[in-house]
């Protein structure tokens, strides 16, 4: 039973609902702080050059992020190698802060050639994923940066029947890493008829080599059908077919972003002529959160999940060593013995050398009594021979053997 507890004079709670506690504001709460905190995302960008990646960032975004870039000359591209360069912008719109990480690829797949080109591209983000989890890991857990690559726009040449073998390796290589996204780049210089066989057939060679691009969610049952109808428009124009153009030109009284030809002029922000605003609003109005959510709950936790197998593992068979170090009785380390003994050692060294060499010579000296007895004995045995023996004699002969073994006993010993 809840019992009702009176409210200070002056306090007026809601007319409507006298039952209304107040917890149906944290989305208020939460939007608020978030907005106060800003938001991050990291795009990476990936294909050979010329394909149009710096234009198609700079339509996105309408910003400017390769103002410093330098074209190279056929030369210089030819030693050219794969190189990571990253651009951060932060961008403000109605009060909704985002910092904004460009990840570029340059020199991807211009080189004669392109042997496991994709590597540095999958160090990255590896590296990315270790700096978190060791940031995640330490003491200080309140300013994380985060880093990680949240989506990867990988562009598709238009000149060809499908996929690339580069195209094939570069997918399957990342995508247990990253959020894939494909995109067929140029598709001014197709018709629509060839756009739609060109999707259709890198669909096919997706599916064929068991490439997990990114994946649309499933819309709830209790969205609107508006919604709904545009998400299935966007799962239906994968890989996106773009253009990209920074020039504004005059068309039918209209200033927009376009490329003039001489049979007419392609606007990149009208849906009839491509993909463009379908991919921005994936990108940006509805599926920028989910691209977070997926990196963070799935490509980063198998990330961690493989770290902590491994330390585990190190962990488990440094404790086994451990164990039959401590069964062999070798637990105690052996003292090392210095390179350069000191004046000590040196010392005692010396006194060991000269009692050894004491020992030296008096087992010298001890031989030499030896042998100066064994002569001796040696006589005595041929005089007894000699001589016939007497009563006094024989008294002799039994005193004096008994002294001249004990003599040679006695040098033996020493």
């Amino acid at each position: 039973m809840i019992e009702q507890c009176s409210m200070p004079e002056g306090w007026e709670g809601p007319q409507d609902d006298k039952e209304y506690v107040g917890f149906a504001t944290l989305p208020n709460q939460v939007h608020r702080k978030s907005v106060k905190k800003g938001f991050d995302f990291t795009l990476m960008v990936a294909g050979e050059s010329g394909l149009g990646k710096s234009t198609l960032v700079n339509s996105l975004f309408l910003t400017d992020m390769y103002r410093d870039r330098r074209l190279l000359s056929a030369e210089e591209r030819i030693t050219q190698t794969v190189e990571i360069t990253k651009h951060v912008v932060d961008i403000e719109e109605k009060g909704v802060k985002l910092r904004l990480t460009i990840v570029d690829t340059p020199g991807f797949g211009d080189a004669v050639n392109n042997t496991e080109c994709w590597k540095p591209v999958a160090d990255y983000i590896d590296q990315q994923f270790e700096q978190y989890f060791r940031d995640e890991s330490g003491l200080n857990r309140k300013n994380i940066q985060d880093n990680r690559v949240h989506c990867c726009l990988y562009f598709i040449s238009p000149f060809g029947h499908g996929l690339r073998p580069l195209d094939v390796e570069f997918m399957r290589a990342l995508h247990q890493r990253v959020n894939i996204v494909p995109i067929l780049a140029k598709a001014d210089t197709l018709t629509p008829s060839e756009v739609e066989r060109k999707k259709g057939k890198i669909r096919e060679e997706i599916e064929r080599y068991g490439i997990r691009i990114y994946q649309f969610p499933e819309c709830d049952s209790d969205e609107d059908e508006d919604f709904k109808l545009q998400d299935q428009a966007l799962k239906e124009s994968i890989p996106f077919a773009v253009i990209g153009s920074n020039t504004v030109v005059e068309a039918k009284g209209r200033r927009v972003r376009g490329r003039l030809y001489p049979w007419g002029i392609v606007e990149v922000e009208n849906p009839a002529h491509c993909d463009f605003v379908k991919l921005r609003t994936m990108l940006v109005k509805t599926h920028m959160q989910d691209l977070k959510d997926v990196t963070r709950e799935t490509h980063y936790e198998n990330y961690r999940a493989q770290c902590i197998q491994s330390m585990t593992r190190m962990v488990v068979k440094e404790r086994n060593r451990n164990k039959l170090t401590r069964e062999s009785g070798t637990d105690f380390p052996i003292p090392a013995i210095p390179a350069v003994p000191d004046s000590e050692t040196e010392k005692l060294i010396r006194e060991k050398d000269e009692e050894v060499s004491a020992r030296a010579g008096a087992c010298v000296s001890c031989q030499g009594l030896h042998q100066s007895h064994s002569r001796m004995w040696e006589a005595w045995l041929e005089l007894r021979a000699a001589l016939s023996p007497t009563p006094c004699m024989q008294l002799c002969w039994a005193i004096v053997p008994s002294l001249s073994m004990a003599a040679h006993a006695a040098c033996s010993r020493a």
